[in-house]
């Protein structure tokens, strides 16, 4: 069960109400909703998998994964991987300045505004076990809901190239990530299952 914090409460009903004006949609379980709120409710089910007593500033983290998204989109950088990385730095700093913001205003101390900020913009990945859990719920929300979706959209990419993509994902992951990353494969597709087992088998040096 998620706390019952009034902090926590305050700020995860801001989140949901900033994201819910994604005008974008998802469709879950035959009902659609704004993309990026449907996005955070797959973070937060994630983590409680991951972590079952996961600490508030993890529950507004990966709530605010990608709170207000939409308003800075990917075409705005151009094309080619370091714009791609621009982009996603870009949208960790605004992700986490507003996640902050909303701490802010609903009660949270400076220092935990700022530690949340920190974990949004991932730059301490592999330092910091709030940073990693973060990175690893956020690789199996991909894996379970957009990976086959990603894959159907992008017919161009040759076999080695979803290699790396898989190679790469696999190399942010914890070994709890890659646990449950390997329970949840269990079920994918046959063509995703058999390439992911085939990047595993052989990684990149």
């Amino acid at each position: 069960m998620m706390s019952n914090s009034a902090n926590l409460e305050c700020a995860i009903n801001a989140i949901d109400q900033a994201n819910q004006q994604d005008p974008n949609r998802e469709e879950i379980g035959g009902e659609s909703l704004p993309r990026e709120y449907a996005y955070s409710l797959h973070m937060t089910r994630w983590l409680f998998e991951l972590e079952p007593e996961p600490s508030e500033r993890m529950q507004i983290a990966c709530r605010a994964q990608h709170i207000e998204r939409w308003t800075m989109p990917r075409s705005d950088y151009g094309e080619g991987r370091k714009n791609y990385y621009q982009w996603r730095q870009a949208c960790g700093r605004m992700h986490g300045r507003r996640a902050a913001e909303i701490m802010a205003a609903c009660g949270y101390p400076k220092a935990e505004c700022e530690r949340v900020e920190t974990i949004l913009t991932k730059r301490k990945l592999r330092e910091d076990e709030d940073t990693q859990l973060l990175e690893d719920v956020a690789c199996m929300v991909f894996l379970e809901r957009y990976f086959a979706q990603f894959f159907e959209d992008n017919p161009d990419y040759d076999k080695e190239k979803w290699l790396r993509i898989v190679r790469r994902t696999w190399g942010k992951m914890t070994p709890r990530g890659h646990s449950a990353a390997l329970k949840l494969a269990e079920g994918m597709p046959a063509h995703l299952l058999a390439l992911l087992q085939e990047a595993l088998a052989a990684p990149a040096e």
